[in-house]
């Protein structure tokens, strides 16, 4: 390995030794306690050091964001590569969703409800590559593939697509947030929420 080389290789190490440490530090304080400074003293770097790789907390944010988005695409992709059937591929993406709500509750809490805008705006949002973008391309075409086989209702895709993201999305935040509740059963609420709502938009 010659120079250049290692000093690519050194950048990349130090770039993902940032990232890990910054990921802790989000989920266990949270965005609006985050700050540069708190979090090159924590791993014992001048913030001009962390500056050099990320310029604020939100790119800093933005780069943890994809990397949880491009594991979630992942994920989609496997699951509409392997389900023969278009149906069973949209309740597994639905429930792998929730079991990953439900087993990282403060991970969930950073990546979907933070307040940083550290993606477009809306209405930039489908026009910019990102990983974010691309995971719910892919879950919207999953959906998508259901309707084009004739098991879900034929209606405008993209608000199909959002009512069952909204949906998990709400049965998570009420069960994270509103610990207090005596909740029945989590995967027994998650498996009748997520096969009530294919059963309702069944053709």
């Amino acid at each position: 390995m010659g120079i250049k080389e290692k000093r690519a290789h050194y950048k990349e190490e130090f770039r993902r030794e940032i990232l890990n440490a910054a990921r802790e530090l989000f989920i266990k304080e949270g965005c609006e306690k985050f700050s540069m400074r708190k979090f090159a003293d924590k791993i014992g770097y001048s913030p001009t050091t962390i500056y050099l790789y990320f310029k604020n907390k939100d790119e800093l944010l933005l780069a943890i964001c994809e990397e949880v988005s491009e594991e979630f695409l992942t994920n989609l992709r496997h699951i509409r590569a392997s389900q023969s059937n278009p149906l069973d591929a949209l309740r597994q993406a639905l429930l792998d969703f929730i079991d990953f709500g439900f087993e990282n509750p403060n991970e969930y809490k950073v990546f979907f409800f933070t307040r940083l805008n550290v993606y477009s705006a809306p209405k930039e949002f489908m026009e910019k590559k990102s990983m974010r973008r691309d995971s719910y391309l892919e879950f919207r075409a999953i959906v998508e593939d259901c309707v084009e086989a004739g098991k879900l209702r034929r209606m405008d895709i993209d608000i199909l697509t959002q009512v069952f993201a909204i949906s998990i999305h709400g049965l998570l935040s009420m069960t994270i947030y509103n610990i207090s509740f005596p909740w029945a059963e989590r995967q027994v609420l998650s498996v009748a929420l997520v096969d009530g709502l294919l059963r309702g938009y069944r053709t």
